[in-house]
């Protein structure tokens, strides 16, 4: 099935200038960042990868978010993911953050749960989104309540959102992909067709079908060994149905393979290249270490973001990361293993190397 979004890919090869930077040893800032908007939330996941922070009800301050995408913007940063612990559109002011972001220069996308996705938030964000991606994990009413934790009611809310969504982006010719997301878990493999049958026809870019991905400090453990690679490979033979020209179906085989395997690099290198601030202004270096204070890098209400990034307290974190932690501790696949395979075998390169 076709990947034309390159979820299981890396990128960092389309920023061959910052990447030279980090080859010499330079002070590299990173090229995304991801940002919570909010801590609370709406629903309650079985599959929650935040469920050990106890969705505190607290929304990032405005206009300090508006002044670390500025200072960030201004060293290179590229995009921002607007997803985080929580519900990104609890946050009362999420339309002029987003807004903000993409006036600024910085590529800005969002993950949501989409119950919240009303026509009018739709119209106040789309024209400044790369992307959006809204997280349905079942196929039908009853299992989508029990998978998210939320009302039955929810589940039609959300197509009946991503509906109109398509609507105004097609009205307005936005340049926003618009995708649905689904964790493949136990509880919900079986209904996976049924998701794909639901939103195939409304307009969706894609929909996507990716592994749980455990935060190595959640409450949350997932079991696939019930699972069959016979069932696993059927589900996939019967999703490439749904596949069109104008509707992709993205089976994302290299993440579920990386759930069985160790890590094939033995530090993470990806941290300069990424960032992590939460809803209460921490910066960590990614989500592994969120609420982990050993780890904390520093907070945007207190300092600036390049004092933070320069910072001794930043270097003395990545130093013990790169001295002290097993990689293979970190979630399975994560969002920076890609760019960790790439830069370690460049920094450790195998035979014959110049034989291309």
């Amino acid at each position: 099935m076709s990947n034309d979004f390159n979820m299981d890919g890396q990128k960092l090869i389309y920023h061959i200038r910052r990447l030279n930077e980090w080859v010499k040893g330079e002070e590299v800032y990173p090229i995304y960042a991801d940002i919570g908007l909010s801590g609370g939330c709406n629903q309650r996941c079985i599959f929650c990868t935040f469920d050990y922070l106890d969705y505190q009800p607290v929304s990032i301050d405005t206009e300090c978010v508006k002044n670390f995408i500025g200072q960030a913007a201004a060293k290179g940063l590229r995009s921002v993911l607007y997803a985080g612990e929580g519900e990104p559109l609890l946050h009362n002011q999420v339309g002029e953050i987003i807004e903000f972001t993409k006036n600024k220069g910085v590529d800005a996308a969002l993950s949501t749960n989409g119950v919240l996705l009303n026509k009018k938030i739709a119209g106040r964000i789309l024209p400044y989104l790369s992307w959006v991606r809204v997280s349905i994990n079942a196929g039908t009413p009853k299992k989508y309540s029990f998978i998210h934790g939320a009302k039955p009611d929810d589940f039609k809310q959300v197509l009946k959102n991503l509906k109109s969504l398509v609507k105004i982006r097609d009205k307005n010719n936005y340049p926003c992909a618009i995708g649905a997301q689904s964790l493949l878990l136990p509880q919900n493999y079986k209904d996976i067709l049924n998701l794909a049958a639901a939103v195939s026809d409304i307009g969706v870019d894609y929909l996507t079908i990716k592994p749980f991905s455990r935060h190595p400090s959640s409450k949350k453990k997932f079991d696939y060994s019930n699972i069959s690679h016979k069932e696993l490979s059927l589900l996939k033979e019967k999703l490439s149905v749904y596949q069109r020209s104008d509707f992709k179906v993205i089976y994302r085989q290299r993440s579920l393979d990386k759930t069985r395997g160790s890590k094939p690099y033995k530090k993470c290198l990806g941290f300069s290249f990424a960032t992590r601030v939460t809803a209460e202004g921490d910066i960590f270096p990614c989500i592994a270490f969120e609420g982990k204070r050993g780890f904390l890098l520093g907070n945007i209400y207190q300092s600036s973001f390049d004092s933070i990034w320069e910072g001794a307290r930043r270097k003395k974190v990545i130093d013990k990361i790169y001295s002290q932690w097993d990689v293979n501790n970190c979630r399975k696949p994560c969002r920076l293993d890609e760019i960790n395979r790439y830069l370690w075998n460049f920094k450790n390169p195998p035979n014959h190397v110049n034989f291309i």
